[in-house]
């Protein structure tokens, strides 16, 4: 799953990683770090939005199926 993250999140979880290790209590973030990390979660929360909102169109869809003999 790590290989599908984004650059800012694989560092970010780097960090933490390591931090849990450590066994530090803090994480501090530069503003630059903490802007990246902030834009690719909100593009994330948009696309899982986005997939969700198809997924309910697709749900509610209605399906017609006739059913009239042929020429049966």
């Amino acid at each position: 799953m790590e290989s599908q993250l984004s650059l800012h999140l694989k560092a970010f979880n780097k960090r933490v990683q390591v931090m849990n290790q450590t066994n530090s209590r803090d994480l501090v973030l530069s503003k630059l770090e903490a802007q990246n990390l902030q834009a690719e979660l909100f593009e994330l929360l948009t696309q899982i939005a986005e997939l969700t909102k198809i997924k309910q169109t697709e749900a509610n869809e209605v399906i017609k199926v006739g059913m009239d003999g042929g020429g049966f």
